[in-house]
């Protein structure tokens, strides 16, 4: 038994060495849309059109929404709020908070209609979104700003994002907005989500041309008016669950320019107050993420348990058994993880003791993961929003 725990050990130190560096620097959040140089003036500013899709928001909107009409942005500027059958108001709460801005002639509602087979909610919101916008806009969009209800956008994120578009050349620039982490739940989880997702998109891969990797964050996404016609519009991807990553990839395969990082001044404020809210959230699309295949998750399931698990256990057990060399090998392990950890636990300025917690965290996300799975052969899987897919 001694023997396989040492192997076992051993080979996820030798994984973790491999993962911090082959990896793509994974674990670095040097891809920050703010570290750049402040924007300057582009001789001839591109017209842009924010498209929000909103489905009972109004409660968010008041502060989401007006960080849109208050953005800096010197050029032209609309923004196409989808009202996605809301039963709360949130259309009027909507052209309200215009209203009280005196940015009324900025803000146009736009009421979805009935979701055609095919589509899933989000997506048929935007596609009527940006129908408007190319139908009522004087000059023809230049750039979708497509973006969600509940985040709150830095005055000067959408200069930022036209700026950074306009001088590298990129059909799409997207950001991975500073989650909410105030509760313990997600004080405890949300950071690692962040994590996770970048060790499975490394972001500096993603923002090579040469590499295929290719995702995006749905909160907050710049797309070239020209990339998303040449892709054939959101209806190539009108039934992905993850359409960010899948809009991400349409554009990259269609040999566009895009650029995946992270942003420490613009921000999601939808609470994830419990450990079900969390859960429902990941539980949604992990297992989209893995295809739908078995084979695909007893692969991440050992995986998880090799990489995240063994090291702490491998490193108990080698202290009971008074085993060094197990002992050892286990704690380096854990080490490298929560090295690998820190960075991301410092962007979030939480305390350093989170970043020892990542095996505890990886078993919980594991566990969403198998419930993913299991809502999905139950055909529950999906739901999201008052709404089931059928996946």
């Amino acid at each position: 038994m001694a023997v396989i725990v040492f192997w076992l050990t051993l080979l996820s130190l030798v994984i973790w060495i491999g993962l911090l560096s082959l990896w793509g620097q994974f674990w670095r959040v040097d891809q920050q849309l703010e570290l750049g140089d402040v924007p300057c003036n582009v001789s001839t500013l591109p017209t842009v059109c924010a498209v929000i899709p909103a489905r009972n928001e109004a409660e968010l909107l008041p502060i989401t929404l007006r960080s849109l009409l208050l953005q800096d942005y010197p050029g032209s500027f609309n923004i196409f709020l989808v009202d996605d059958h809301s039963t709360d108001g949130t259309a009027n709460f909507a052209e309200g908070v215009a209203f009280a801005v005196n940015k009324r002639q900025n803000l146009h509602i736009v009421s979805s209609t009935s979701l055609p087979p095919g589509w899933t909610g989000k997506l048929w919101a935007m596609e009527q979104g940006i129908e408007k916008a190319v139908e009522t806009s004087l000059r023809t969009p230049d750039y979708f700003l497509l973006t969600d209800a509940d985040i709150e956008h830095d005055s000067s994120n959408l200069s930022r994002l036209v700026a950074k578009a306009v001088a590298e050349d990129l059909d799409l620039v997207s950001v991975m907005v500073r989650l909410r982490c105030e509760s313990f739940w997600e004080l405890l989880l949300i950071p690692a989500f962040v994590f996770f997702f970048q060790k499975l998109y490394p972001f500096r891969w993603v923002n090579q041309p040469k590499n295929k990797i290719a995702a995006a964050a749905g909160g907050c996404i710049l797309i070239r008016r020209e990339a998303l016609e040449r892709i054939g519009g959101l209806a190539v991807i009108r039934q992905a669950l993850i359409d960010d990553c899948a809009l991400a990839q349409a554009v990259k395969s269609s040999q566009g320019q895009i650029w995946l990082g992270l942003s420490a001044l613009t921000r999601s404020l939808r609470p994830y107050d419990s450990l079900e809210t969390i859960w429902d959230m990941v539980a949604r699309s992990a297992y989209t993420q893995l295809n739908y295949s078995p084979l695909l998750l007893v692969g991440s399931v050992l995986g998880m348990i090799l990489v995240y698990l063994v090291p702490p256990v491998g490193m108990i057990l080698g202290g009971l058994w008074g085993n060094l060399a197990i002992a050892v090998t286990g704690l380096l392990g854990w080490l490298l993880m929560t090295l690998a950890y820190w960075p991301m636990i410092r962007f979030y300025q939480r305390s350093p003791v989170l970043a020892f917690c990542l095996p505890a965290i990886a078993f919980l996300y594991t566990l969403m993961t198998l419930d993913s799975a299991l809502r999905h052969w139950q055909g529950r899987g999906g739901a999201w929003k008052g709404r089931v897919y059928k996946v």
